[in-house]
């Protein structure tokens, strides 16, 4: 297939250019200089680096990619990332399970895993415009039909009712503003140029179609299968409609994301990806879905999506597919659980200055479950944060507030702190008839009741204090220098 574009030029009425000819980078005036990079902007090099640490399952008999595929990933789930090179029917192989843990999250970034938060929120502060480059290895082929057919996409689960694209960062802009977008949706493959895809209704994606949809034109939009690890986590943050995510993407790297203008849209996208899928969103063209597994571990019945289709398929010449391995599984509620989490605490501390880690839990499925770190806590502060965490996001059902000594990302060290500073009938609030998420599994006409912990110390409880027992700290000093020599290993 050649490689000559078709991309056209703008409607009258459609917003300029943000990236006009001949422009090296994207939103400055001055182009910016690239920096080397370590490694490119794709997947490979974490995988390498798994690989070398064994943590990477290399998979050489051929697996069904109905079911099987998924079985396999659902079964190793955190313990590693999993490539499969002999897919039945394909010559690409998949991987997945990147991302399935904190501590691999961390490694993507480059920091200790206790830094994480600090990293997402100084890119949220500090954003980096990317940049354009011509030389795109992602677009090193070219295909304009039989696009999905080409792809070894799963079937994930027993009563879903097809393939899907689960790994596809997707990359838009608002027909009105212009601004550009980086999330995540679902796609059920139907065709072989045509998917069904699942958009939340307060989704910035969903907005972006439906105002195109208004405008009597469908949505043009990419699909980005096996970005760099941090580019797929700046796509999951929880930010403002306008705030374009390749920014901050840019500050995760240290450096800004290189893109390549697509082939027959206008959009353009991190050019050292695996493959990227150009097609349009038609947001008035409802099509039913069926039963789909959720984060919480269960099916949802959602109705209608709406069609999107295809019109071309660039890829590297080694290319492989991303997938993530949906449900309640690691690396899907990880990639919910950390930004998430970091955007929370954009938005408490816009208010509170006195707040700490915010964690999202696996109990509730990197979703609905928050706590929140308060240092030196004010009376009343507990209930504000619950408030501010229900009016963020609404998918968030249950806020525990904790003070400073727990650690909030750990699970018993917060049932500890619920059991030893809370009284049930004065630091419980439960609030009924607040929104929630559709996917929240006990709403109901889009309603649920919300549940707000106060787990922090409060004076008069305890005529003995809250002081923890444990020994002097030139003792604890002493010993940990000479645990240090005999087993480091045993180190806390």
């Amino acid at each position: 297939m050649p490689a000559a574009s078709n991309r056209t030029d703008p409607a009258p009425d459609e917003p300029p250019d943000p990236w006009p000819a001949g422009s090296r980078s994207c939103g400055h005036k001055d182009p910016l200089m690239l920096k080397a990079g370590v490694e490119d902007q794709s997947c490979r090099g974490m995988l390498a680096r798994l690989e070398r640490r064994g943590e990477l399952l290399v998979v050489g008999e051929e697996i069904d990619p109905v079911h099987d595929l998924s079985a396999m990933l659902s079964l190793v789930d955190a313990r590693a990332a999993v490539r499969f090179d002999r897919v039945k029917g394909h010559a690409m192989p998949v991987f997945g399970g990147l991302l399935s843990s904190r501590e691999r999250i961390a490694d993507a970034l480059g920091v200790p895993k206790g830094e994480i938060q600090a990293r997402l929120l100084g890119a949220i502060a500090r954003p980096i415009a990317p940049v354009l480059v011509d030389d795109a290895p992602v677009q090193a082929l070219e295909w304009r039909d039989r696009i999905l057919a080409r792809l070894p996409v799963p079937t994930f689960f027993a009563k879903e009712t097809g393939p899907y694209l689960t790994a596809g960062l997707i990359v838009a802009r608002d027909p009105e503003t212009g601004l550009g977008n980086a999330s995540y949706a679902r796609m059920k493959v139907l065709g072989p140029d045509t998917v069904m895809i699942g958009i939340a209704p307060n989704h910035h994606l969903g907005i972006l179609s439906r105002k195109a949809a208004a405008m009597g034109r469908p949505l043009p939009f990419a699909v980005v299968i096996g970005a760099h690890p941090v580019i797929q986590l700046a796509a999951c943050l929880y930010l403002g409609l306008g705030d374009d995510e390749m920014h901050n993407a840019g500050a995760l790297l240290g450096e800004p994301v290189r893109l390549a203008r697509c082939r027959t849209v206008d959009l353009a996208v991190p050019a050292e990806a695996e493959i990227v899928l150009e097609g349009h969103i038609h947001g008035d063209e409802p099509v039913v879905e069926g039963l789909v597994s959720e984060y919480h571990g269960m099916y949802e019945d959602y109705g209608s999506g709406v069609i999107a289709r295809f019109q071309c398929m660039t890829q590297r010449r080694d290319a492989m597919l991303q997938v993530i391995e949906p449900g309640y599984h690691m690396e899907h509620l990880w990639l919910g659980a950390v930004p998430i989490a970091a955007g929370l605490r954009a938005a408490i501390g816009r208010s509170i200055p006195n707040v700490g880690e915010v964690a999202v839990t696996l109990a509730g499925s990197g979703r609905t479950d928050v706590v929140v770190q308060l240092a030196h806590p004010r009376p009343g502060q507990a209930r504000r944060v619950m408030a501010l965490c229900w009016g963020a996001v609404s998918i968030v059902k249950n806020v525990t507030v904790v003070d400073a000594d727990i650690d909030p990302w750990d699970p018993a060290v917060v049932a500890w702190a619920k059991l030893s500073r809370l009284r049930a009938a004065r630091d419980i609030l439960i609030v009924e008839d607040l929104p929630a998420d559709r996917s929240e599994p006990q709403e109901a006409g889009g309603m649920v009741a919300k549940v707000g912990y106060d787990a922090t110390c409060k004076a008069g409880d305890r005529k003995e204090g809250f002081d923890r027992a444990l020994p002097p700290p030139d003792a604890s000093r002493r010993m940990r220098d000479l645990l240090g020599r005999l087993k480091p290993e045993f180190l806390p």
